[in-house]
């Protein structure tokens, strides 16, 4: 008696289902009673998303991948593209949930993720590159999962805790600077905003310096774990999801520590601006002054405008007592930045055309998707202007571009002539979809800083090129800033 091999039969089956689909945008096509789904992404792309389809990525996955405790993915990718597919399979499986049945589970979930390489450069993926992509993956769930914890858990305490402990892990001791230490030391943004809470505001820093580094890199990150407005109070349809605020700190977290763990050549420090905006007898007062770090005064007239005060206070920091040559602040800053650059892409705001240029960039190599905003401090900066103070807080005119205004706070505590390159991003939007954090963020700096890496991976999806690419001519420029210029 002859036996056939299932081989044909298999393959009649997968072509069959390859036939079948119409990629429009995606499309798939389930198999075996719903055992497995073949899906296939858009054949092309517009110039501002990414190659990779990332987004499309995810929402396949959230919505085809068939139940069961143990799950496998097959990634068919370029390997210019693996970083932003595996960044973006992550955000599909968010850590963080408090349905009563997850507990009861006898068994945990397994997901399996393999990688099939197409096109150039398709050869195995190698062991190097399967850490990089694990050790980023991590930062983007570890930031989505501190983003979607409400803040009667997440709180100020509890994210210096997450400090910590990403600190030990790389052999890191956090500086920290809290509550009453801040007003004495000067920190009237930080201290002014979290003053009025339970938990104390903090400023905290995880500083990275390796030996042979020639130039100093500050990402500076917001961390409002609740933004109630403050007395400015915000309503309630516009209150709910603010657990959200503590986006840009979060994702700094993530990302540096997958930074560290894949070797950072240079000095890199992750400055965490920690407070919650509540009320109370001692919350700040529209028309209240406050001295910030940078010696700067500031008088209050929106507290629901908190975030650009922290950061002020973050960047000044990194500037005057890190040395930074290189400041990145990133934030849930504006809501108007979900309407400038919309839902998908954040917001770039920045004193260098290059680094303009090079964020977008970036974001289409990794699945984080950038946009910019207008950069004119000359005709913008006006509408700060206070009769009793260096500044306002919020702006006089809210229809005249308030995300590059917001951002432009936030640079002038630093100075518009400051020589080094000074980066905004507000990812006030993309930080989530739906009701589910994204761990936004993480995969822009890893790719945007990764020609400071030492991970092969990171170098590929870097859009800044390094010392050997310098354009000839430029001998005099500042060596410390070559290899990420």
């Amino acid at each position: 008696m002859e036996t056939q091999s299932p081989m044909p039969s298999l393959m009649k089956l997968w072509q069959a289902a390859l036939s079948t689909l119409n990629p429009n945008p995606t499309d798939s096509c389930p198999l075996y009673l719903n055992y497995a789904t073949v899906a296939a992404l858009p054949s092309r792309v517009s110039r501002h998303n990414s190659p990779s389809a990332a987004h499309f990525i995810t929402r396949l996955v959230r919505t085809c991948l068939p139940l069961g405790t143990h799950r496998c993915i097959l990634m068919v990718c370029e390997r210019s593209d693996a970083f932003a597919s595996a960044c973006a399979l992550a955000r599909a499986f968010p850590l963080f949930t408090h349905r009563s049945g997850a507990s009861r589970r006898p068994e945990k979930k397994t997901v399996t993720v393999e990688f099939f390489l197409v096109g150039q450069d398709n050869g195995p993926v190698e062991v190097s590159t399967l850490q990089c992509l694990t050790s980023a993956t991590e930062g983007v769930r570890l930031a989505a999962r501190i983003v979607d914890t409400p803040c009667n858990e997440m709180n100020t305490d509890t994210f210096l805790e997450e400090i910590k402990k990403v600190g030990k892990e790389l052999g890191i001791v956090p500086t920290v600077i809290r509550d009453e230490e801040l007003k004495a030391r000067g920190f009237g943004g930080i201290y002014g905003v979290g003053k009025a809470a339970i938990h104390p505001p903090a400023l905290a820093v995880l500083s990275h310096t390796p030996d042979g580094a020639t130039q100093t890199i500050a990402w500076v990150g917001k961390g409002i774990v609740y933004d109630t407005g403050g007395l400015s109070m915000k309503g309630k349809t516009t209150m709910p999801g603010m657990k959200r605020d503590c986006g840009g700190a979060a994702a700094v977290l993530g990302a540096f520590r997958a930074a560290v763990k894949q070797g950072f050549k240079d000095t890199l420090h992750a400055v965490f601006c920690l407070a919650e905006n509540s009320v109370g007898p001692n919350a700040t007062r529209p028309d209240d002054i406050h001295l910030l770090y940078s010696g700067k005064t500031v008088e209050i007239n929106n507290t629901d405008a908190e975030g650009r005060l922290v950061l002020a206070d973050g960047v000044s920091y990194a500037c005057k007592d890190l040395g930074a040559d290189i400041i990145l602040d990133m934030a849930t800053l504006t809501g108007a930045q979900g309407i400038a650059t919309g839902k998908y892409h954040a917001a770039v705001l920045t004193n260098s055309a290059e680094w303009e240029a090079a964020c977008v960039k970036a974001g289409r190599q990794c699945g984080d998707l950038v946009h910019p905003l207008v950069y004119c401090p000359e005709l913008h900066f006006s509408e700060f202007t206070s009769a009793v103070a260096d500044m306002k807080n919020s702006v006089a005119d809210r229809d005249n571009s308030p995300s590059s205004c917001a951002g432009l706070f936030i640079a002038s505590h630093i100075g518009f002539d400051w020589p080094g390159v000074w980066v905004h991003l507000d990812i006030a939007a993309p930080v989530h979809a739906g009701e589910r954090a994204t761990g936004f963020g993480v995969a822009l700096l890893l790719a945007l800083f990764g020609q400071a890496s030492e991970d092969p991976l990171l170098n590929l999806v870097s859009p800044l090129g390094c010392e050997a690419d310098a354009q000839e001519g430029d001998a005099e420029r500042d060596s410390k800033r070559r290899r990420l210029v």
